[in-house]
């Protein structure tokens, strides 16, 4: 089967879509800080524990079962929900 020429009178093109531009404005707005951030009686939150610390304490409660059974995933858990709350605590204890 012969293959079709089409000729460049045959083509059709359509117009370029324009280019988008972003609007330029002169005034840059200074945005306030927000309240919580000012006063000086917020405490930041605390840190959330490391993944390394909360290994080591999930490893630790599989070694107190004697290295067998129970979940890595239950531990892992037990161990980030224990060390955010000694953090809260002692966040607590220093305000």
């Amino acid at each position: 089967m012969p293959n079709k020429r089409v000729s460049e009178k045959e083509i059709v093109v359509s117009t370029p879509a324009p280019a988008r531009r972003k609007p330029v404005t002169g005034k840059r707005v200074k945005r306030a800080a927000p309240a919580a951030a000012q006063s000086p009686a917020a405490q930041p939150a605390p840190a959330a524990p490391s993944q390394e610390q909360i290994a080591r304490l999930a490893y630790s409660y599989w070694e107190a079962r004697g290295c067998q059974g129970g979940s890595p995933q239950e531990d892992w858990l037990r161990a980030e929900q224990e060390l955010a709350a000694h953090r809260q605590l002692s966040a607590t204890a220093t305000a």
